[in-house]
């Protein structure tokens, strides 16, 4: 029964390995999602912000060239003062260069705004491209890992089977057959140890008669609360 027992704990310990294994399926491709949803953020970011340093630069052209051309209009009408003859042409003159001049407040305004904007743009974009880069190199590491880790599933499953199967070989039919059938009724582990008189899954106190049985450990003895399969530890159990 002691061999039996011994078997049932190296059983558990492969069952367990096997249910980690089954799991990692399941949370490794989410981690390598979230990797890379990090690497496509900061690609993102970086082109966004690449992209609005080049807009502003094609802004900061274009303003610069209409208050270049208003210079010139109104080089031009300051210059045919010089010849006008009677007050309507002069004031119709006046609003044209007053328009002008209000044309070109505006325009300068929003240039100096522009290239404001641009400067900061190319402050950050130091920053956003470092970050973009660091980001990149550490998740590619960890992807590259977590992928070895989802290729090794396979073959670390199938040694976990061949290793059951040898454990389940040498274990007694009817005792086999409790462990599976409390293993799939309450999950997790099925055989533990008592723990201050106690079953140490439920922590349900044991009489003093199941706790003699248990130490003889010439049978198996499952909890009466939980159904967990017990066993005595001299290290554990007092």
């Amino acid at each position: 029964m002691q061999r039996d027992l011994e078997m049932l704990l190296k059983l558990q310990v492969i069952d367990y390995d096997l249910g980690e294994l089954e799991r990692s399926k399941e949370y490794l491709p989410d981690m390598m999602e979230n990797l890379n949803r990090e690497i496509q953020e900061a690609t993102r970011k970086l082109t966004e912000t690449t992209q609005q340093i080049s807009e502003a630069k094609v802004r900061q052209k274009h303003l610069e060239l209409e208050v270049k051309a208003k210079e010139g209009e109104l080089a031009k009408y300051q210059q045919q003062m010089m010849s006008i003859k009677t007050n309507k042409e002069y004031d119709a003159l006046v609003a044209e260069i007053d328009a002008i001049k209000g044309a070109i407040s505006a325009r300068e305004t929003e240039l100096l705004e522009t290239m404001n904007l641009l400067t900061n743009l190319e402050k950050e974009i130091v920053t956003v491209q470092e970050r973009e880069a660091q980001i990149r190199e550490n998740n590619s590491r960890q992807l590259q890992i977590l992928q070895e880790k989802i290729d090794s599933i396979g073959s670390k499953v199938s040694g976990k089977i061949l290793t059951r199967q040898e454990i389940v070989a040498a274990i007694s039919r009817p005792i086999l057959s409790t462990y599976e059938r409390v293993r799939k009724g309450k999950g997790g582990r099925v055989v533990v140890n008592v723990r201050k008189r106690a079953c140490s899954s439920c922590f349900k106190a044991l009489t003093p008669k199941k706790v003699q049985e248990i130490k003889r450990g010439d049978q198996i003895t499952a909890c009466d609360n939980c159904g967990s399969l017990l066993y005595w530890d001299d290290a554990e159990s007092n």
